[in-house]
């Protein structure tokens, strides 16, 4: 018997190239199922331990226990009470075992133990794959089709390794058959045994910046960097570049003599266009580079926000910078981090000149001033009752026929109207009745909300319909239909 075990410890070894460690751990799990099930049938929580003989296959069966206090003493075939045993000799969480009589490793038993150590098994492998593939994660590997189902194709890494390529993983015109082989990104490890191990992409931003990697020596010397990346797959990519020698134009090392090098990215990727753009810290310049070659007229940024106004002289222009489907200008804003605003210069103009008279406007009723001098409030850079009321004296010395006192008359004027707004928002504020406040679910600050909508009682809310209120801060479609719900409760009852 002792020999039958060293033997299928040697021979699944041999085959699987597995470490015989793992293999004797299967067969003691093995014979712990089996021993629980042919003497221990009505006792399932019962503990066993087998110890096999690293040497010669000799085996012992232990039966063990574990010390607990009085009343956690729920499971008494694994279990013994503190106060059973002999308090001087034992504590708290040892452990008390007796050895028993052992199974043979007969069929019945190997029979048993199959699925066990075939499992193992399953996990040494596993985990010998992993660790030949965890280094190089974001790297290209290349394999051949093994088979493929309605969502992934199996790729066939070598070394018994397969790779999971989903189709959503893969770029929209091509079509990958069996036996073909395939290169993709190797973007993550999984090591339990519930998904697929070694998950491959050809859609992944890595993919790109990898096939750079490979075509262009500067990019792996570190000569030239790669910043930022943005990717329609198989449509069209932008990469932006910046170069540590500034004797070297990154973008002509990157697209190469005659277009050679970035010619065999596009190739690799199913002929996806690629724009490579200078990297630059000003994100004025940057834009304007993302956007090539699009020629643009102005740029106005506003960097809180993380947006910018693109301004074009020309609608041809215009359309350039847009793309086709509106490519050039999507890839340029992901890549940038700003989102892009496009406008004629016409247009621009236009939206100035209403803005502008928008503040003159409110300077002229507001403040009670005449209306040139309200235009030469909105020349100089004044937007709002605020930033007149706050502004340093030093501000308006650049207005002509402006003394002190006139200054701080025209300031004391803001003010006025600031308080005054202010006091009638105040007085503006409706209160929520106490049976909405009280309502299930509802919160004060929705409440308050409901209330600025005229939504003051609960039949006010019980007659709105979900798309009236789900936009309020706090809400959304299934909440804001369960305090509907919950205020029509009154009407039954």
């Amino acid at each position: 018997m002792s020999r039958e075990i060293l033997t299928v410890v040697e021979t699944v070894s041999n085959e699987k190239g597995l470490n015989p460690e793992d293999i004797f751990e299967a067969i003691e799990q093995a014979l712990v199922v089996s021993t629980k099930k042919k003497v221990y049938t009505e006792q399932p929580e019962v503990a066993i331990r087998v110890h096999i003989d690293r040497k010669t296959g000799d085996y012992d069966t232990y039966r063990f226990w574990t010390v607990v206090a009085d009343e956690d003493h729920e499971m008494p075939a694994c279990q013994l009470a503190i106060s059973d045993l002999d308090e001087s000799q034992y504590q708290i969480g040892d452990i008390v075992e007796e050895q028993i009589e052992s199974i043979e490793f007969g069929r019945i038993a190997a029979t048993q133990a199959k699925q066990v150590i075939i499992q193992k098994i399953r996990e040494a492998e596993r985990s010998l794959v992993a660790d030949a593939f965890e280094s190089h994660l974001g790297e290209i590997v290349s394999g051949e089709i093994k088979k493929q189902s309605r969502d992934a194709y199996i790729v066939d890494l070598g070394d018994n390794a397969e790779g999971y390529l989903a189709k959503d993983q893969t770029l929209p015109r091509e079509l990958l058959r069996p036996k073909s082989r395939v290169n993709a990104i190797l973007y993550q490890v999984n090591r339990d045994g519930r998904s697929p191990q070694l998950m491959l992409s050809r859609t992944n931003n890595e993919m790109l910046i990898a096939l750079m990697h490979k075509e262009v020596p500067e990019i792996s010397e570190q000569i030239i960097e790669i910043r930022d990346v943005a990717r329609l797959p198989g449509l069209r990519a932008k990469i932006s570049v910046k170069t540590n020698d500034h004797r070297i134009d990154p973008v002509g090392a990157c697209i190469g003599m005659r277009g050679t090098r970035i010619q065999a990215v596009q190739q690799e990727l199913d002929g996806e266009r690629i724009d490579v753009v200078v990297w630059n810290e000003d994100p004025a310049q940057y834009i304007i580079s993302s956007l090539e070659p699009a020629d643009v007229s102005g740029l106005v940024i506003d960097e809180d926000t993380k947006t910018a106004d693109v301004i074009f002289a020309t609608s041809d222009q215009l359309a350039r910078a847009i793309g086709s489907q509106g490519q050039n200008v999507r890839l340029a804003s992901e890549l940038t981090g700003y989102k892009l605003n496009m406008i004629l210069e016409s247009e621009y103009n236009e939206r100035l000149q209403s803005e502008s008279q928008a503040v003159i406007d409110l300077f002229y009723e507001r403040l009670e001033v005449d209306r040139d001098l309200a235009e030469v409030l909105a020349e100089v850079g004044f937007t709002d009752i605020e930033s007149v009321a706050y502004a340093p004296a030093e501000e308006f010395h650049e207005i002509d026929g402006l003394d002190d006192e006139t200054i701080a008359a025209l300031q004391a004027r803001a003010k006025e109207v600031i308080i005054a707004d202010e006091i009638a928002k105040q007085q503006n504020i409706k209160e929520p009745s106490a049976e909405l406040l009280a309502l299930d679910d509802m919160t004060p600050a929705i409440a308050y909300k409901l209330a600025e909508r005229d939504i003051i009682t609960l039949d006010d809310l019980a007659e709105q319909a979900v798309f009236d209120i789900e936009d309020i801060e706090g809400l959304d479609a299934d909440s804001a239909g369960k305090l509907i719900m919950n205020a029509r409760q009154s009407w039954f009852a």
